[in-house]
């Protein structure tokens, strides 16, 4: 199964509760462009670089399209049709103006210099400057990219249309970007995981983690949920995982990443894999790496009490309904790390505005959507008798689909 083919799964297992016809079925299913363009640029050794971008605009009923830009070698028109589509559903459920939007280059960023990274940065913007912009869609960092290549695109797009911060998010605060946001998808699964233990009636203190992943989104997860107490006793990253069953010390990791640049190694814990990870009996497992990661085979062998997703589409479908059967419930990447684009948007505001907010407001905005959303979607699973993942699509299809008959076909 295809990613965008798992999206489209998911879409319909809601589509069907909310009786639509087949004619708004492909409305909403069917994106509204794809771009996709080679982009040439020379590299240091004098040779000519020759790579294939993509952007994939979805859906904009609600807003102008938004979403990342990722620079990996496994981008394909396929996942990123998979991930704009997410990002339609993702920032309708938590109530943003935007529709949803993916992209990126097929690349490995590990192995381009900064001057080649620049370059390709540079060209690629050239390449599609005339199907972004802040009211059409505003790109941000995803697997691969961060603030400095936001920083570029920002530069490029201005040679086009002056000066337009609101262009693109996820920049260096000291280059108009927003306090809190290199954080905020890390904060949210916190957010959302402490809300959905309370629904359990649980809390973060005491309670057993293994996170998979230990970059950006991975990292302030674990750090924001052993702040609060929590027992993480599993990490890992691309080289492999460490386990401590008395809990991982998250400030001494931190320093050993610093050196490192990977948790193999640390002193803290004892050498494991990322498989054995992923099946440990824990109170909760936070996925938060790529996508594709559980299928049907292993979700029969995980031991987790609850799944937080949070990274992109970590579940296929026939895990999906292996998790639903043995009543592990999972909560929805749609939900989990929307952190990241609630902070976005407050960034594309503040740019809008020429103003900026503080981190307290920030924070403080970004945990009353996300907690909005989650009982929202709770509430609205208990009500249909359906999967957490289920409900949240339903609350996102009703308003996509309210906004298209709204505004006309």
């Amino acid at each position: 199964m295809q990613a965008f083919e798992a999206t489209s799964h998911y879409f319909d297992q809601a589509a069907r509760i909310l009786d639509l016809t087949d004619n708004i079925r492909t409305l909403l299913i069917t994106p509204d462009r794809e771009v996709r363009v080679e982009v040439v640029i020379e590299m240091d050794s004098g040779q000519i670089g020759n790579f294939i971008g993509y952007r994939v605009q979805h859906d904009n009923a609600r807003g102008p399209f938004k979403g990342g830009l990722r620079y990996h070698p496994l981008v394909d028109q396929d996942e990123a049709r998979s991930l704009a589509s997410l990002m339609t559903w993702k920032t309708a459920l938590v109530d943003l103006p935007y529709g949803g939007a993916k992209g990126g280059i097929n690349c490995d960023p590990a192995k381009l210099s900064r001057g080649e990274l620049e370059r390709l940065t540079r060209r690629f913007t050239e390449k599609i400057h005339d199907v972004i912009g802040p009211l059409k869609d505003i790109p941000a960092p995803d697997m691969g990219t961060d603030a400095q290549v936001m920083a570029w695109i920002m530069n490029e797009y201005g040679k086009f249309a002056g000066f337009t911060p609101a262009c693109v998010t996820g920049k260096p605060v000291e280059f108009h970007g927003s306090v809190g946001r290199e954080a905020a998808t890390g904060y949210g699964v916190a957010i959302v995981t402490r809300e959905a233990l309370a629904r359990r009636k649980a809390s973060i203190a005491g309670t057993s983690f293994a996170i998979q992943g230990f970059g950006n989104v991975g990292s302030h997860t674990a750090r924001f949920l052993w702040r609060q107490g929590a027992k993480i006793v599993a990490v890992s990253d691309a080289y492999g995982a460490v386990t401590n069953p008395g809990g991982i010390d998250i400030a001494e990791l931190d320093k050993h990443v610093a050196v490192a640049r990977k948790v193999v190694g640390f002193k803290g814990g004892e050498p494991t894999t990322n498989e054995q990870l992923l099946k440990m009996p824990v109170d909760v497992l936070i996925p938060a790496a790529l996508g594709g990661v559980f299928d049907r085979e292993l979700a029969r062998a995980v031991q987790a009490k609850m799944i937080v997703e949070a990274a992109n589409s970590p579940t296929w479908p026939e895990a999906d309904e292996v998790f639903n059967a043995r009543g592990i419930p999972v909560v929805p990447d749609i939900l989990a790390n929307a952190g990241g684009v609630i902070v976005s948007y407050f960034e594309w505001v503040q740019n809008l505005q020429y103003f900026r907010w503080s981190l307290e407001r920030i924070q403080s905005e970004e945990e009353s959507r996300l907690v909005t959303a989650l009982h929202e979607v709770y509430d609205t699973a208990e009500q249909l008798k359906v999967p957490l993942r289920t409900a949240a699509f339903y609350i996102a299809i009703n308003r996509v689909s309210r906004a298209h008959a709204l505004g006309g076909i």
